[in-house]
Order: structure tokens, then sequence, then C-alpha cells
């Protein structure tokens, strides 16, 4: 099973200025890098909008994701609107209230798909993130838009960062099995580990934030997507830049 993940990509309306980026040429590049990538699975793991959910937005992209023929998932970010997002892709039964988080199987695997556009997880979903992850007898997959693990990027962690991470790591400790998390919001391409919960935190489709400083600081301009291969018992995955 090969699954591609893009993330970040703040799309904005037609002939907004986005900081003298054109982010709608960079989701074309990186949709035609994604298909030529073959994958069972395309996730689009938050913020699709520049500042906040508009069905303008959404149905562009839609139509890109239509065209592109992959099998698709979207997930929400803190610049998303969850409900407006799920109603233009036509996913208003997987809203919980207005959280968009649900469960999908392929391959005979099941993948978590978690909402974080609050900052938080509520308790009703950390409720049914702990029921999901025991049914899953073996390693888990999940994506969300927030690490819920610090990353040692000192901006987003201080300033950023999903408030209730103590708690949501509780759950993901309990597992008796590795949990593998791919994120992105964070705009870096970072690993991080600590005991069976592994974080990898995906490249934006925007621009990438520096690792050093605590004030807001563009890295570099080159966007990038995930493979996951994950098949016999081996889970591979890399980042591949434009």
């Amino acid at each position: 099973m090969r699954i591609v993940q893009l993330t970040d990509l703040h799309v904005g309306l037609e002939d907004e200025d986005t900081y003298g980026v054109n982010v709608r040429q960079n989701f074309l590049r990186i949709l035609d890098k994604a298909k030529a990538q073959d994958p069972d699975l395309l996730v689009v793991s938050g913020d699709l909008c520049y500042r906040d959910g508009d069905a303008r937005i959404y149905q562009w992209i839609k139509s890109h994701l239509d065209q592109s023929g992959l099998p698709y998932e979207v997930m929400s970010g803190n610049h998303d609107d969850p409900a407006l997002l799920a109603q233009t892709f036509g996913r208003e039964d997987l809203l919980k209230g207005r959280e968009l988080y649900f469960s999908r199987s392929y391959a005979g695997r099941t993948i978590l798909f978690l909402d974080t556009t609050t900052y938080e997880i509520s308790a009703t979903q950390l409720q049914w993130l702990e029921a999901s992850l025991k049914a899953i007898d073996g390693p888990a997959l999940v994506f969300m838009h927030h690490p819920p693990l610090p990353s040692g990027v000192p901006f987003m962690d201080t300033k950023h960062s999903l408030r209730n991470m103590s708690a949501v790591q509780k759950v993901f400790f309990q597992h008796p099995h590795p949990v593998q998390v791919f994120t992105g919001h964070y705009h870096v391409e970072k690993v991080v580990t600590k005991h069976n919960l592994t974080v990898y935190i995906t490249p934006s489709c925007f621009f990438q934030i520096g690792q050093r400083s605590e004030a807001f600081e563009v890295d570099h301009y080159r966007i990038a997507l995930r493979t996951i291969d994950w098949s016999n018992g081996l889970m591979m995955n890399a980042v591949h830049y434009l």
C-alpha cells in the first residue's frame, strides 16, 4: 500500500496576495508529483486554505483532486472550517458536531484521521481515539494536523503547538503496539519519537519555517510531499522535494 501525504497547501483566493508565493501553482505542481507516485491513497492533512476556511477555495482544490483520478481524503487544519470542508467535499456523514474525524479501511488496514482545528482534540474525540486504537490489534497509522510531541521548532512549539498534547500522548502511549503519526502544521521536515509513538512532520506546500529561532522566519520555499509504503509488516516513508 502506498500513501502520498500533502499538507499545508494554504491556497488563497484567486489573485490574493500570499506573501508573493504562487500557492495555487504550488498545489498544481505538487499534485502532479503526487500522481507520478501512483499512490493507492492521497491524504491532504489540513490547512487547505490560506487564512480561513472558504468554500470557493475548497471547491477549486476539489475540482483538481477529482480530475487527478486519485482516491483521496481531506482533513481540517487550524486554517480550515471542518463543517464547510466536509460539506464542500461531500463528507457531511463524517462530521461529529463540528469536528471532522473518522477512520477508513485500506488494504486491510485501519487508518485514523483526527481533527485538531481548534488546537485541541476534544474529550469526545479522545474517547473515540482510545476506542479506535483498542480495536487495532497491531501497529496504528494515524493522520492529524498538529504534532502530538514537542518537535524542536521554537516558534511553533512555544506559540502554535497542540494545547492538550499530554492528554493525547497518554492515549497513544496506552496502545501496546507502535503508533505511527503523520502530521503537518509545523512547516518543517522532522521525525520525533517517544516510547511507542513516532511522529513524522511533513513539509508544507507553502514555505518551510526556520528551526532555531523563537521568532518567525522562513527557512526556504522548496515544497514537498511524503510517500508512505506499508506492506508485509514493513513501513517505509520518504520526503520528496520539488
